[in-house]
């Protein structure tokens, strides 16, 4: 059974969007593997404070995130 983790930075996704990933990498998962998988298919989507994420040496805060979306940032 596939378990698949999300790691994202709190407070960037809505709960909407949230639903989308976890809807689409379901569906992902059953497109390569067969229907059969949907059921156990698990998705999770785990939260990291904003500032506990880096890169390249940078924390990230969440503001940092949706600027980044927007192409602001």
């Amino acid at each position: 059974m596939p378990l698949i983790d999300i790691n994202v930075i709190e407070g960037v996704f809505t709960p909407k969007q949230k639903q989308e990933l976890i809807t689409n990498v379901t569906d992902a998962v059953v497109a390569i593997e067969g229907e059969n998988l949907r059921s156990v298919t698990w998705v999770r989507i785990l939260e990291v404070k904003s500032g506990d994420w880096a890169i390249g040496g940078q924390m990230l805060q969440s503001g940092d995130v949706q600027d980044m979306a927007r192409g602001t940032g």
